[in-house]
């Protein structure tokens, strides 16, 4: 689907007068938003047998974060409904208030979490069209994701081909919690025709939760689950790298999303000496692991790491570089990251340029 002259001419307006690009807007659903979308056999099914998640829950966590919605407090629209869920409040909370040229929609709804493939395909096909019509139509500042069942290669790759031509969706989003690493060659299809219609990968933190989020097991407090997140994410970035996932396709370009960043300059020094000692393991790793991070990894920065002295934020960005880093605010969430105040250094206007607009524009497609 090809863009319509009027959202080509506000591309070019928000590229010109730099407009801020959000990585990382959750939309909600209202109850039944799914129905319509659903073909009459998938609405039936979930009526009656609901969601088998690949999890330990029937549907969510049940730590009181989860209630309500994760959200800020002022985040609730005043018409009802949940937050995210409001497009009007949605662009007069954030899009407005802050400018925002693009926002790339990152829904964690639990579709592609189902054991039952053809339930979760049948869900993700269903939210991308929520995503689009109930969003982007209303919107056109917001992009969507293609969300895809990971665990069926087939009709991941279906769906991504469905919905590749539409400039209506900026990325695919996969989780950070899979049934294996995403290195995996199971998974490789889904990485070929991403790069083949030129999406980038968005790894949002989440996904399936079958096993203990630690290797230690389960932890006993909300604030070692939400920390141990970042395991996920630095787990993936491994895996991708050395089973050669960037080898096989060079040009594949994947954004790690609310995962935190500050860890991996740590990541890429470790898995260089790794390398340089056992190399010969891993033939298919041509370079150093470093320089696939640099070259096919990119990390937006919400929540935005807080050193007591915020210069050596500013030290970070340099060891990741500049130009592998994408502003993400997590709204409407409760660590919120409003770009204004998130970033306490200082920063050249090439470099907001850089981490607020431009950056992003080499990431996502935006049509």
């Amino acid at each position: 689907m090809n863009a319509p002259v009027d959202v080509i001419e506000r591309r070019l307006a928000a590229d010109t007068r730099l407009g801020i690009i959000d990585c990382d807007i959750h939309p909600s659903l209202r109850p039944g938003a799914l129905n319509q979308y659903l073909s009459e056999r998938w609405r039936k099914h979930v009526a009656e047998y609901g969601k088998l998640n690949c999890g330990i829950y029937a549907d969510r966590g049940t730590y009181p974060r989860f209630s309500p919605a994760t959200s800020r407090r002022d985040a609730w629209p005043p018409g009802g409904g949940l937050p995210g869920s409001d497009v009007a409040f949605m662009r007069e909370q954030l899009l407005d208030a802050y400018n925002i040229a693009y926002g790339v929609l990152e829904p964690l709804i639990g579709v592609n979490t189902s054991r039952n493939l053809d339930e979760a395909a049948a869900l993700c096909s269903a939210a991308n069209d929520w995503q689009a019509h109930d969003f982007v139509d209303q919107e056109p500042r917001l992009r969507a994701s293609i969300l895809v069942p990971q665990d069926d290669p087939e009709a991941s790759v279906k769906e991504i081909e469905k919905r590749a031509g539409d400039w209506r969706f900026a990325q695919i989003q996969l989780g950070s919690k899979t049934s294996e690493p995403l290195g995996r060659r199971r998974y490789w299809p889904i990485f070929a025709a991403a790069q083949a219609n030129d999406l980038s990968i968005g790894l949002h933190i989440g996904g399936t939760q079958s096993s203990a989020p630690s290797p230690s097991g389960w932890p006993q407090f909300y604030i070692e689950d939400h920390h141990v997140l970042v395991h996920s994410m630095q787990n993936q970035a491994a895996s991708m790298i050395l089973e050669g996932v960037f080898e096989a396709f060079p040009k594949l370009k994947v954004c790690l999303i609310e995962g935190g960043f500050a860890w991996a300059p740590s990541l890429g020094w470790r898995l260089d000496a790794h390398w340089e000692k056992m190399r010969d393991e891993v033939p298919q790793v041509k370079r150093r692991p470093s320089e696939y991070m640099r070259t096919n990894l990119w990390f937006a920065t919400q929540p935005v790491e807080e050193p007591e002295n915020p210069d050596d934020l500013r030290q970070v960005f340099e060891w990741i570089g500049w130009d592998r880093m994408v502003y993400s605010s997590d709204y409407p969430h409760w660590d919120f990251d409003d770009p204004h105040l998130a970033f306490r250094f200082q920063m050249t206007e090439q470099e907001k340029r850089m981490l607020f607009h431009d950056n992003a524009l080499s990431v996502y497609t935006f049509r």
